[in-house]
């Protein structure tokens, strides 16, 4: 049979647009990693997220060495949390799960788009190379805010990446001659021995204790801090460990004004 030059041509140029029809679909499905809602990540009660070990406290957990988990919770119309950080050289699964409709967590620039549904617990393991910043969109329209729902992702130079977190209890005031006392408890979410050093400022007093936390522990240090070498009056303190910082103010006050005493 003789096939003349031009239907030649239509059938070679109907075949290759065929294949490329199905490469499109075959990358649109594979290439860009959207996944739908498997079995992996499991399932849970929507009513009971805030119960579950995962999502009760959402946020990143160190497993050991460059691995780390992300648990975060989408409710219209954000995420909780809304900005994650990470060190860049790891290896991280995010567990996600919605709170009220099916939305998406999809992270621009990289190849994390999945669906989010009720019920559901959505599981992906990225890793991350390089340090950068991305941002997280839902691309699943789930009412009239859709638009905003939106977070970030901070993939920051590992000697930058830090899980320490301080806080402190003191007395707001005090009868001046007393002894008070300010407590800072450090917390290392890393699975690794942490050593630093914790500092008060107050008035001209400067007191400093070294702490030793264990893995994902936490320690207290107390600082006894002598109002009569104050005086009376209003004096700021801060508290520092590593990059860490919390303020606050001291009232020393005299017996004849009415002061509440040691808090």
């Amino acid at each position: 049979m003789n096939i003349h030059t031009y239907e030649k041509a239509w059938l070679v140029a109907s075949m290759v647009l065929i294949v490329g029809f199905i490469a499109t679909i075959t990358y649109g499905a594979v290439g860009p990693g959207i996944a739908m809602i498997d079995d992996d990540g499991g399932s849970i009660d929507p009513a009971q997220i805030n119960d579950d070990e995962r999502f009760s406290e959402p946020g990143v957990t160190h497993l050991g060495g460059n691995r780390y988990e992300v648990a975060v919770v989408a409710q219209a119309w954000s995420y909780t949390p809304s900005e994650i950080e990470v060190p860049a050289n790891s290896e991280v699964t995010f567990y996600v799960t919605s709170r009220d409709v099916t939305h998406s967590f999809t992270v621009v620039g990289t190849n994390m788009n999945t669906m989010v549904v009720p019920g559901q617990v959505s599981q992906m393991t990225v890793k991350f190379d390089e340090p950068g910043e991305y941002g997280i969109l839902c691309n699943e329209y789930c009412g009239e805010f859709h638009h905003t729902m939106e977070g970030k992702l901070n993939v920051v130079p590992e000697n930058e990446f830090d899980m320490t977190e301080l806080s402190v209890e003191a007395p707001e005031q005090v009868q001046a001659g007393n002894e008070t006392t300010i407590t800072a408890t450090v917390s290392d979410g890393k699975q690794t021995d942490l050593e630093t050093t914790v500092s008060l400022e107050i008035g001209e007093q400067t007191y400093e204790r070294d702490v030793s936390i264990s893995g994902a522990g936490s320690e207290s240090v107390e600082f006894p801090v002598d109002t009569a070498e104050l005086g009376t009056g209003d004096y700021d303190w801060t508290v520092t460990v590593d990059s860490h910082e919390e303020t606050g103010t001291l009232t020393v006050s005299n017996e004849t004004s009415g002061g509440d005493g040691d808090a």
